[in-house]
Order: C-alpha cells, then sequence, then structure tokens
C-alpha cells in the first residue's frame, strides 16, 4: 500500500487533471460539470447583462418612423410541431436566446432566464428559446429533466443574417417593431431587477 502511495504522489498534478477531465468527456458529464461551475460564477453577480442607457431607449422610440421595418422573417416550431413566425409576436419586446444542450454557459444561464420569464408579463413580453440541438428530442428531455417551462423552438427556416453569433449564448432583445434593440453575446445572469425593468420599458410599462 505504502508503494502505491509513493508512486501516486510522483504523478504530476497535470497528469491528474488530464486524467479527470478525459473521464468527465468520455462519460458525457463534462458538459453539466462546466456549467455548473460557470453557474456559481454567474450567481456572483460578475456578469450581469449589460443594459442601455435610457436615454438610448427614448432615441429609439423617437426615431420609429424612420427605422420602421417589416421585421425579420423567420419561421419556428415548437417541440410538439406547430409552426410560429416571429412576425407573430410583433408588438410584445421578444427576448430570444439561441442555445443548444451541448454548450455549458447556456446550461448556467438557463435558471435564471426561468426566473426572469416567471416574473415577466406574457402579453407583453414574449420569450424565444431557440434551441440550435440538431436533435430537439435533446432539448426536450433536458426541458423535462430540468423542469423549465419557458417556450422552445426549433428554426423551421435559415436564421436571418443579424441573427447569426460567433457565440453561443447569444441573446437577442428585440423591440414591438421587431426591431434588434440589444445584443448579448456569452453567458450572462438575466435575473436582476435591472435587466427586468429594461425589458419592462421597452415594452412600455
Amino acid at each position: 500500500m505504502d508503494t502505491i502511495k509513493r508512486l501516486f504522489r510522483k504523478v504530476p498534478d497535470w497528469v491528474v487533471v488530464l486524467v479527470v477531465f478525459g473521464f468527465l468527456y468520455v462519460t458525457g458529464l463534462h458538459t453539466p460539470v462546466i456549467g455548473q461551475v460557470q453557474r456559481l460564477i454567474l450567481a456572483t453577480g460578475l456578469m450581469n447583462p449589460s443594459i442601455p442607457e435610457t436615454t438610448q431607449l427614448e432615441a429609439a422610440h423617437r426615431s420609429d418612423a424612420a427605422t420602421y421595418s417589416p421585421g425579420y422573417q423567420f419561421t419556428m416550431t415548437t417541440l410538439d410541431g406547430q409552426q410560429v413566425t416571429l412576425e407573430s409576436l410583433r408588438g410584445k419586446v421578444v427576448f430570444l436566446n439561441q442555445w443548444a444542450t451541448w454548450c455549458p454557459p447556456c446550461r448556467a444561464e438557463m435558471p435564471a432566464i426561468e426566473k426572469l420569464y416567471q416574473s415577466m408579463d406574457k402579453e407583453k413580453v414574449a420569450f424565444v428559446m431557440l434551441s440550435l440541438d440538431k436533435d430537439p428530442a435533446k432539448a426536450e428531455r433536458y426541458l423535462k429533466q430540468q423542469e423549465f417551462s419557458f417556450p422552445v423552438y426549433i428554426p423551421a427556416s435559415s436564421l436571418p443574417q443579424d441573427f447569426i453569433s460567433q457565440a453561443i449564448p447569444t441573446t437577442l432583445i428585440l423591440d414591438t417593431r421587431g426591431q434588434i434593440v440589444h445584443r448579448i453575446e456569452g453567458m450572462a445572469n438575466y435575473d436582476t431587477d435591472g435587466f427586468r425593468q429594461y425589458l419592462n420599458d421597452l415594452a412600455g410599462q
């Protein structure tokens, strides 16, 4: 036994780390483990989302006539196969989050998104959790496991060019005209009073 202990003491730390991460990767546990670590980071408040200044919101509303456009032509399906167009949500502020089950930071920010969703007026603010998983069944299983209630959609047409990002997760905020007024690339803690008030201000509440 002492011989074995001495051998283990001689193993470099980097080898131990490599073995641990290798084990997590092979077993598929790396995604939830990393996601949980990142969730703890979000809980510190160090990664709260940026919020545009009030003056920027006022300027956007003043320029409604000048910047009006038909909105983004994009079709989605719900997990039970119902088709929904983004255009049908015009008149509401839209919180659109692009995510996937294989993405640890996506998993990390979802509990806060769920809390935000539960606290918002659904008649004023629509949530579009857009799964980029190739297999929608994976997204459905994950939602049931975590007991999230926000609506999840699958792209049924090509993403508008303005939606495409090099980062995942990416969250887009669309105003009541269907225009992107805010983009947040990477994970963030959305369950804050400031961000909640920002959405309410956009919705005119």
